[in-house]
C-alpha cells in the first residue's frame, strides 16, 4: 500500500521500546537469557548474513516475551584483533579511535533492525573497562596451575607476524586471515591447561546442541586408548635412557622396524652422532619451513633423516635404527613414533623410500588390502609374533601391554588429540596479559589493585617480527615503578578468544566496578537458555567457552556445568546458489531493502527463505509478495476492529490450528512456516471473518516477525496502551481442532465440480444430498449417472455420461 509510512511506524516504535526497556531483575523467575554471538565492528554497513543472523535471534526472543518470558538480549561488540591493527597500519588511525567509531557505527545499525537488543558498548571487548575484567579471568587460571608459559612450535604467520592457533590455519597450509603460507616456529608462551578438562569436555548431557557440532568437538578431543611403550637406547646416557612413545595399536608391537622422532624435538641433539650431525641439522633447519597442515597430511611425500642412533625393540631386543621425520610433530602424543610400516600407511611409505624393513605381524584374511602397494591397516589375527601368534588384534592389545608392564616398558594408557590451549599473540591490539617478570625472570601476576594493566599506546603497529609491546617505554617505566627495578612486563597479548570465552558472564552485570560478574546471582543467568551463532565456531570458540565456564565453576563461582544450554546454528543465506563475495558482484545489502520496504518486510522476507538452521538463496522476487501481504494486514486492521463470524466453528478450528502451529514452529526456528500459517490463516478469515479477539491473536502470531507492524496494530487499531510484547499469546485450545465437518470435493469424471461441508462419516445418501445442493447440481444432471464413487471423508465422484 503506497500511502503506508512504515518510515514513521518504524522510528516510532523503536523510540519507544528504547525509552521503555529494562534490564530484568536478577531474581525475576520468568528470566530467559536470549544471545546472539557478538560482531567485530568492522565500520562497513551490516551485510546480510548478520541481519539474518540477528534478526532470527531476535524473533525467538520477542516470541520467548509472549510466552510471558522476561527476556534478556545483550549485543556487544568483539573489537581487539588484527582488523582494527592492519587498518592501524594501513591509515594510521589508532584502533581506539576507528573502534570507537565502527561501534557507534553498528550501533545504529542494529537498532533499525527493530529488534529487542538490549545493546550495551560497555561489553566491547577493547576497552580498560572490559578487558580488565579478562584478566582477571586470567589470573584466575594462573592461581590455579591452569596458566603456564614454555618454549614450543609454534604456528607463524609471516605476513601479520603472529602465533596462529590450529583452528586458524586453512587445510591448504596458509593462514585464516592473512592468507600467507604458515611456518613453524619455536617461541615462548603461555598456555592454558584446556587437556585438564579433555575427558569432561566429551559431556554434552548439559547441551542442548546440534549432533554435528558434539561430533565436531568430540572428534576434535580425540579421545584414543592405547599405550605408552618405551624403548630403550642401544647407547644411553645420564640424561636420556629410552625413547617414549604412544599408540592406539600396542598389537603391532612385534611389527617395529624403526622409531622416528620429530626433528624439533629437544632429544634430536642428543640422539645425533657426529658423522650425521651436518645431515641432521640441515633436515631440521628443513622441516622447520613446512606447516603442520603439510607434515599431518597424508597426501604429501614424507621424508627424514638417520640419526645414527639405535633402540632396542622392548621385547625381541633388536636393534632400531632412530630417524627423524616430518610427520612425527613434537606436540603430538610423546613426539616420537614407532614405526610399523607393514600395518601404516605413513611408516610404510617412509620405509620404501628409504629401504627400510617391513615386517608383516597382522594377517586380515577378509581385507582386500596388500602388502604390495600398501599398508595392512585392517585389525586381524598376529602372525610372525612369538608368543602372540594366533591372538586376534583385540586380545594382543592387552597381551602385549601386559606384557610390556611386566617388564616395566609399558603400559595402558587414555590420549588426547586435544591439545593445550596456546593464547599467546605478538601483535598490538589485544588484551595485555597481566603478568611481568622479576629479576630472576620469574612470572609475577600483576595484583588486582593495578587492573586494568592497560595496553600503552607509545607503540608502533607495524610488524616487525618481535611483540609490539617491547617497544612501550611506558610499559616498562610502568612495570619498574610498581614491582621494582629490574623487573620487565609481558610483551605478548592474549588471543582474542580469551575476551569471547567468557562475555556472557558479563551483559547482565556490566554496572557493576567491584566484579566480573555478580557471583550471588551468577546462577540465575546462566546457563545462557539460548545462544545463536555460526558453526564454524564450534571448535573454537564454543569449546574455549566451555573450558572456561568448568573452571569458574570449579572455582566456586558459578554452579552450573555449561555456559550455553540451547545452542541454534543458522544457515547460510547464498545469492543465486552461491555465497556471496564482493569478487562475485552478488552481495545483498540489506540498507537498499529496508529503506525501500522498511525493516518489518525484509525481516519477513528473510524468514521465509527457508528453516533458520538452513538458510535459504536469496530472491529478490519474494520480497513483493511479503509487501503484498503486509498491505493485507494493513487494510484488514484497518477496515474494522470486529466484524461477524460466518462460520463459528470453521473460524475456531482455523484460529486454534494457527496457535498450535505457530508455537510450534517459533520454538522450533521454523519462522519460514509460520509466515505460512499467517498467509493461510488470513485466506480462511477471508470466508469466515473474524472478530477482535481473533484480531489480537494475529497481531501477536505476527509480532515477533514484524514487530513495528504488530505494535502499531495492537495501540493503533485495537486500543491497547502496554506493549504488545507484555501480552501472553495464548495456547491452542485443542478441543477445537476436531472438525465436526470437513470440506470434500465433489467431482464429477475426476474433475473438481464444487464442495460441501460434511461430517467426515456421513453416508452417501447425505452425500449426494449436500451435492445436489452445490455447484457439481448442473454436472451431475445433465448427463446420465452411470456410477457413484464414494469414500466417506475423502472423495465423492460421479460417472457420468
Amino acid at each position: 500500500m503506497s500511502e503506508f509510512n512504515f518510515q514513521a511506524i518504524e522510528s516510532k516504535w523503536q523510540k519507544y521500546w528504547s525509552e521503555n526497556q529494562s534490564k530484568p531483575d536478577s531474581l525475576d523467575p520468568n528470566l530467559f537469557y536470549n544471545l546472539t554471538m557478538f560482531p567485530y565492528p568492522s565500520g562497513s554497513k551490516l551485510h546480510l548474513g548478520h541481519w539474518y543472523t540477528f534478526s532470527g535471534t531476535d524473533m525467538f526472543g520477542r516470541y520467548q516475551s509472549l510466552l510471558g518470558k522476561k527476556v534478556f538480549q545483550p549485543f556487544g561488540f568483539d573489537s581487539f584483533g588484527l582488523p582494527a591493527e592492519n587498518f592501524a597500519i594501513k591509515t594510521g588511525i589508532h584502533p581506539s579511535d576507528s573502534i570507537d567509531t565502527n561501534v557507534k557505527v553498528m550501533v545504529d545499525q542494529v537498532k533499525t533492525i527493530g529488534g529487542m537488543f538490549h545493546i550495551d558498548p560497555k561489553v566491547t571487548t577493547s576497552t580498560p573497562e572490559y578487558y580488565k575484567w579478562t584478566q582477571w579471568v586470567f589470573l584466575e587460571l594462573f592461581k590455579k596451575g591452569l596458566a603456564y608459559k614454555k618454549e614450543a612450535l609454534v604456528n607463524w604467520d609471516p605476513v601479520d607476524q603472529t602465533v596462529l592457533a590450529n583452528e586458524q590455519v586453512l587445510p591448504d597450509g596458509t593462514a585464516e586471515r592473512s592468507g600467507a603460507k604458515v611456518v613453524q616456529k619455536s617461541i615462548a608462551q603461555w598456555f592454558l591447561k584446556i587437556t585438564d578438562y579433555a575427558e569432561e569436555l566429551l559431556d554434552f548431557s548439559d547441551c542442548n546442541w546440534p549432533e554435528k557440532t558434539k561430533l565436531m568437538q568430540t572428534n576434535w578431543i580425540g579421545k584414543s586408548t592405547g599405550s605408552t611403550i618405551k624403548f630403550p637406547l642401544k647407547n644411553p646416557n645420564q640424561d636420556l635412557t629410552h625413547i617414549e612413545v604412544y599408540t592406539t595399536r600396542p598389537d603391532t608391537t612385534m611389527g617395529v622396524t624403526y622409531v622416528v622422532v620429530a626433528p624439533e624435538h629437544k632429544i634430536v641433539e642428543q640422539l645425533t652422532t657426529q658423522d650425521q650431525k651436518q645431515a641432521v641439522t640441515e633436515y631440521v633447519e628443513a622441516t622447520a619451513l613446512k606447516s603442520e597442515i603439510d607434515r599431518s597430511s597424508t597426501e604429501t611425500t614424507k621424508t627424514g633423516c638417520f640419526t645414527g642412533s639405535y633402540c632396542l625393540h622392548p621385547i625381541t631386543g633388536e636393534a632400531l635404527p632412530i630417524w627423524i621425520a616430518d610427520y612425527a610433530i613434537a606436540s603430538y602424543g610423546t613426539g616420537c613414533v614407532m614405526a610399523v610400516p607393514a600395518h601404516d600407511q605413513r611408516d610404510y611409505d617412509f620405509a620404501k623410500t628409504y629401504e627400510l624393513p617391513i615386517k608383516q605381524v597382522i594377517e586380515s584374511p577378509q581385507s582386500e588390502q596388500n602388502l604390495d602397494s600398501q599398508a595392512i591397516t585392517d585389525p586381524g589375527i598376529l602372525i610372525n609374533s612369538s608368543e602372540f601368534d594366533g591372538l586376534s588384534s583385540e586380545e594382543a592389545k592387552i597381551k602385549i601391554t601386559e606384557k610390556l608392564e611386566s617388564l616395566n616398558l609399558g603400559q595402558a594408557k587414555t590420549n588426547y588429540r586435544l591439545r593445550d590451549w596456546s593464547i599467546t599473540r605478538q601483535r598490538y591490539w589485544g588484551c595485555p596479559t597481566p603478568i611481568v617478570y622479576d629479576p630472576q625472570g620469574n612470572p609475577v601476576p600483576v595484583p588486582e589493585e593495578h587492573l586494568p594493566w592497560l595496553l600503552p599506546t607509545d607503540v608502533e603497529f607495524r610488524p616487525t617480527g618481535t611483540a609490539p609491546l617491547a617497544q612501550s617505554k611506558e610499559l616498562l617505566e610502568r612495570t619498574e615503578r610498581i614491582f621494582g627495578k629490574g623487573y620487565t612486563p609481558e610483551v605478548d597479548t592474549l588471543d582474542t578468544f580469551m575476551c569471547s570465552s567468557w562475555y556472557y558472564l558479563r551483559f547482565p552485570f556490566t554496572d557493576n566496578d567491584n566484579q566480573a560478574f555478580d557471583t550471588q546471582h551468577i546462577d540465575n543467568w546462566t546457563p545462557v537458555k539460548c545462544y545463536t551463532g555460526g558453526p564454524e565456531h564450534a571448535c573454537m570458540h564454543l569449546l574455549y567457552a566451555r573450558f572456561i565456564h568448568k573452571v569458574m565453576r570449579d572455582l566456586k563461582y558459578v554452579k552450573s556445568n555449561e555456559p550455553f544450554q540451547r545452542l541454534i546454528h543458522q544457515g547460510l543465506i547464498t545469492k543465486d546458489g552461491a555465497k556471496m563475495s564482493k569478487s562475485k558482484g552478488n552481495v545483498v545489502s540489506p540498507d537498499d531493502y529496508t529503506s525501500k520496504f522498511g525493516a518489518d518486510v525484509f525481516r519477513m522476507h528473510l524468514a521465509f527463505q527457508g528453516p533458520f538452521e538452513e538458510g535459504g538463496d536469496f530472491s529478490d522476487g519474494g520480497i513483493i509478495g511479503v509487501l503484498r501481504f503486509r498491505d493485507k494486514l494493513v487494510r484488514l486492521f484497518e477496515s474494522s476492529s470486529t466484524c461477524n463470524i460466518k462460520d463459528q466453528e470453521a473460524y475456531d478450528f482455523q484460529i486454534n490450528k494457527l496457535l498450535e502451529k505457530a508455537h510450534k514452529d517459533y520454538e522450533n526456528f521454523q519462522f519460514n512456516t509460520v509466515v505460512s500459517s499467517l498467509m493461510e490463516f488470513y485466506n480462511a478469515i477471508s470466508k469466515t471473518g473474524i472478530d477482535k479477539k481473533g484480531l489480537e491473536i494475529l497481531a501477536q502470531t505476527l509480532a515477533p516477525i514484524m514487530p513495528h507492524l504488530a505494535e502499531e496494530f495492537w495501540h493503533t487499531n485495537l486500543g491497547h496502551t502496554n506493549s504488545i510484547f507484555e501480552s501472553i499469546m495464548p495456547q491452542a485450545d485443542t478441543s477445537k481442532l476436531v472438525k465436526n465437518t470437513i470440506e470434500m470435493g465433489v467431482q464429477v469424471n475426476g474433475k473438481l465440480r464444487g464442495t460441501i461441508q460434511i461430517a467426515p462419516n456421513a453416508d452417501q445418501e447425505t452425500a449426494h444430498q449436500l451435492a445436489l445442493e452445490s455447484h457439481a447440481k448442473r454436472f451431475i444432471e445433465d448427463g446420465n449417472l452411470v456410477k457413484t464413487i464414494y469414500i466417506p471423508g475423502k472423495i465423492l465422484n460421479y460417472v457420468v455420461k
